[in-house]
C-alpha cells in the first residue's frame, strides 16, 4: 500500500476500505503481533484491495514505528 493522500480519496463515488486490525487489535489486553505477522497481514490485506492499512501507531514504540515502515508497500 502506497502512502496516500487526501486527493486519493476524491471520488465520493468510491467506498475506501481502512482497516485498523493491526493497530487497534494489540489494545486489546494480551494481545499482540509480531513484525513478521503484521506483514502477512498486510500483504493478504493488499491481496483482499484494502486500500488503507493503519499498521500501527509509530511513536507509540520502535516496534510500531518498525512496523509502519515494513508495511508501507
Amino acid at each position: 500500500m502506497p502512502i496516500i493522500s487526501l486527493h486519493f480519496m476524491a471520488d465520493k463515488d468510491r467506498v475506501y476500505i481502512f482497516d485498523t486490525t493491526m493497530r487497534d487489535g494489540e489494545q486489546s489486553p494480551g494481545a499482540s503481533m509480531s513484525l513478521e505477522e503484521k506483514i502477512q497481514i498486510a500483504r493478504v490485506f493488499d491481496e483482499l484491495g484494502i486500500d488503507i492499512i493503519e499498521a500501527g501507531f509509530p511513536i507509540a514504540s520502535p516496534g510500531d514505528f518498525e512496523a509502519v515502515t515494513e508495511v508501507k508497500i
